[in-house]
């Protein structure tokens, strides 16, 4: 290619990442998207990174409430723009659709769900969560606790069948009985026969298990049964950074989050964008900010493949999310970003989250 002399160089063309919503936010996805911006300029201020790299998002209404079609719908809308990687989707119910279709397109994706099962050949994982290791977290907090017992909840979905089964394992390995267990709808409204039910087999504490909106309902059930007894949930209790109405039914509860207090690179992020910093997916939307940021730097080939080699290339950066030391990163056959210990307890307690003391 030949210039004219005196002419301005062309400019380079900006390198797309698409965003995969899989349910409605509440401000279109803004959030989210400043957020994976934030990580990104980190990158970019090294001098590291040679071009723009605009976010193009996508909102898809996906399961339980919605559909598996919008899902598959909305992805292969961002493979058809040439996206290089795909931030999404956040539930594993969905990140099971979206696994497939990343490999089928060899096209690096990293889905922000509990799901370790979502994982592919292109499909990355950030743990917001764990199906597989939350029950073990919240089953030696309740040995802790001296608590030789437990009901419990779960959705009837992958999600929550993944946590029920977790759970058994977790118990039979630390002697806890499971006095009753019941699979509930994730959209359910009144389970009131259900913690009726779970009530009679006299459990020493109850867990819920689920993506979260019918831990509302398991709530309301328990307050109108005036049950009294140590509650303890997964990381759907999250929603309660978003559902302040839904605070007051969960208080005392002890649940999973992803945000600990102490964690240094959590603080640092709090100094310049502490709306960011409040919450575990805000954080972990930076964190995989930088994540792609540092796999754009260490790709030599701006292709999807070269994106997907720079992210297998990333190691022990330490994380925003997690208890102080979590680290995280990829390999070549290890596609889990978040290393250590990065599920954090903590408790709803007068309408604000409380981080669980010696855990």
């Amino acid at each position: 290619m030949s210039m004219v002399p005196g002419s301005a160089a062309p400019q380079a063309a900006p390198i797309l990442i698409g965003v995969l919503y899989d349910f409605p936010q509440a401000d279109g996805g803004a959030s989210v998207e400043e957020a994976i911006h934030l990580g990104l300029g980190e990158v970019m201020a090294t001098g590291r990174i040679d071009r723009a790299v605009e976010l193009l998002p996508r909102q898809a209404r996906g399961l339980p409430g919605g559909t598996a079609h919008d899902v598959e719908k909305c992805y292969q809308e961002l493979v058809d723009q040439g996206v290089l990687a795909v931030v999404g989707p956040s539930i594993s119910d969905n990140g099971l659709i979206v696994g497939p279709l990343a490999d089928r397109a060899r096209l690096p994706t990293i889905n922000y769900t509990g799901g370790e099962m979502t994982r592919g050949e292109f499909m990355f994982h950030y743990q917001v969560g764990s199906l597989q290791e939350e029950p073990v977290v919240l089953v030696e907090h309740l040995v802790r606790q001296g608590i030789s017992s437990l009901a419990a909840a779960y959705d009837n979905s992958p999600v929550g069948r993944g946590y029920a089964d977790s759970l058994a394992e977790a118990c039979a390995t630390a002697g806890i009985d499971i006095t009753g267990s019941a699979a509930i709808s994730p959209l359910a409204e009144d389970v009131s026969p259900t913690i009726r039910r779970l009530r009679a087999s006299d459990p020493e504490s109850l867990v819920y298990l689920g993506l979260g909106v019918a831990a509302r309902a398991v709530a309301l059930a328990v307050e109108a049964e005036d049950w009294k007894l140590p509650i303890v949930a997964n990381s759907s209790l999250m929603f309660g950074y978003t559902r302040r109405d839904w605070r007051a039914g969960w208080e005392g509860w002890v649940y999973v989050d992803g945000v600990s207090d102490e964690n240094t690179e959590r603080a640092r992020l709090a100094e310049h964008a502490p709306k960011t910093a409040r919450g575990p997916v805000g954080v972990a939307a930076y964190d995989i900010g930088r994540l792609l940021g540092e796999a754009i730097a260490r790709s030599a080939h701006l292709t999807r493949n070269g994106i997907k080699e720079g992210l297998e290339r990333v190691k022990r950066l330490p994380a925003a999310t997690g208890l102080e030391g979590t680290t995280m990163g990829f390999g070549h056959w290890d596609h889990g970003a978040l290393k250590g210990r990065y599920l954090v307890l903590r408790s709803w307690r007068d309408g604000k989250s409380v981080q669980v003391q010696n855990q």
